[in-house]
């Protein structure tokens, strides 16, 4: 089952994906892949710290993985909750360690390797694309551009997609047995 999370900043998907994921599956088998690389500055560290107290608790198994989802082994029917999307494609696109140009099939191939090992995934992802896009350079833009390929590649993929709007989550696509 993949079911896609969305909102915009501080709109409290990451919270509504935490507990979802907590009351959904089994405590063993949790993972929180985090996809933030630490040290960046000050903001990106208060941001760590809040997710981290906000999960204490809730049997979460962090694994660190800003990018190369390809190359990530996680036990077979693990429940994943992804947080978040954007991270992962900036990191990929942007940092040293990512794979620069051939940023979208790398994401791709990482979630594609994800789906075939978890038993549930939750994706968190967020919604950038609101405002006017003529204020921005060609490279956000690009980013821009393969954000949203990958949110309709997953949209069309997903069996639930769920927007969080001001904590509350409004179910989009919803899986029904």
């Amino acid at each position: 089952m993949i079911h896609l999370i969305t909102g915009g900043s501080a709109s409290g998907k990451s919270a509504y994906a935490e507990q979802l994921v907590s009351e959904e599956t089994e405590a063993a088998n949790r993972i929180y892949l985090a996809t933030m690389i630490k040290g960046r500055d000050s903001e990106n560290a208060d941001r760590i710290q809040k997710h981290r107290e906000r999960r204490a608790g809730m049997d979460f198994r962090t694994v660190e993985c800003p990018v190369r989802l390809q190359d990530l082994e996680i036990p077979k029917g693990a429940a994943i909750l992804l947080e978040d999307l954007p991270n992962l494609l900036a990191n990929e696109m942007f940092s040293p360690a990512g794979s620069g140009e051939d940023a979208l099939p790398s994401v791709l191939d990482g979630l594609r390797h994800l789906m075939k090992q978890a038993g549930n995934l939750y994706i968190v992802t967020g919604e950038v694309f609101a405002e006017s896009l003529t204020a921005y350079d060609a490279m956000t833009l690009r980013y821009l551009e393969v954000l949203g390929e990958i949110h309709r590649m997953l949209g069309e993929k997903a069996d639930t997609v769920t927007e969080v709007v001001y904590g509350i989550p409004v179910k989009i696509k919803e899986y029904t047995k």
